[in-house]
């Protein structure tokens, strides 16, 4: 059994929201992603990603699917199908050229997680209270700090810290993350975009999420915490209690 929660929301600085989300829970799916591109094409391009993997989901079963290497290789496949749309899109119409969005999907199944990424979305899990990141972020800021040249006090004030290196749909080919964890009574999966971990601590986000409260509850006031430290993004989030 799982508890889902969702929001999502412009933030106080945005004029729109280029976020979208999509929770299929009849299959244990949740989709976030976010968008980039002017001319409304990022909005397009999220929207574009979570319609296009939500129906790969529904023509293909992902319950039939047993084996881990088989998981991996139907996961990878909604992405690649993603990509291809919205690189066509931009392609075809020179408006929405430049278009982009980062991906993030989780299936739940027993007692194992599998997320698949593209961009600076995160999936976090949250156990007896602690907060640990699952994914990689795929920006320019990530990559200096991986090669030791920028620290973490650095990264936070760098000019370069929104410029992703991986998007769906910002070339013609894709590379994804793929992630297994272990997962277990009471813990709780979250994914969000940037504009909830660059605004809230993450041991205020810790916090919040074991407080009391339904996870509609709680994504909700972690969504009036971002905007409330900020707001200077879109904010959407989705969290699952096992």
């Amino acid at each position: 059994m799982i508890q889902v929660g969702f929001k999502s929301n412009k933030g106080v600085r945005r004029a729109n929201n280029e976020d979208a989300y999509f929770v299929v829970p009849s299959e244990n799916v949740y989709i976030v992603a976010d968008g980039v591109g002017g001319n409304k094409s990022g909005e397009i391009a999220s929207r574009t990603a979570v319609s296009c993997i939500a129906e790969y989901i529904r023509e293909n079963p992902i319950r039939e699917i047993k084996k881990e290497t088989e998981l991996k290789k139907y996961l990878m496949d909604c992405m690649d199908m993603a990509n291809k749309k919205i690189y066509s899109l931009a392609y075809k119409h020179p408006e929405n050229q430049g278009m982009a969005t980062t991906a993030l999907i989780a299936y739940v199944a027993g007692e194992s997680a599998y997320i698949v990424n593209v961009g600076d979305s995160r999936a976090y899990i949250c156990r007896d209270r602690k907060l640990s990141c699952i994914t990689v972020d795929h920006t320019y800021v990530n990559t200096l700090l991986q090669q030791n040249i920028i620290t973490q006090e650095e990264a936070e004030t760098h000019d370069g810290k929104h410029m992703i290196t991986r998007a769906v749909g910002g070339d013609a080919v894709i590379e994804p993350d793929f992630f297994r964890i272990d997962i277990q009574s009471d813990d709780i999966l979250l994914l969000c975009t940037d504009g909830l971990y660059n605004e809230v601590r993450e041991d205020i986000i810790a916090k919040t999420l074991s407080g009391p409260g339904t996870m509609h509850e709680i994504a909700s006031a972690l969504v009036d915490k971002a905007n409330r430290c900020g707001g200077r993004d879109n904010i959407t989030l989705v969290c699952l209690k096992i």
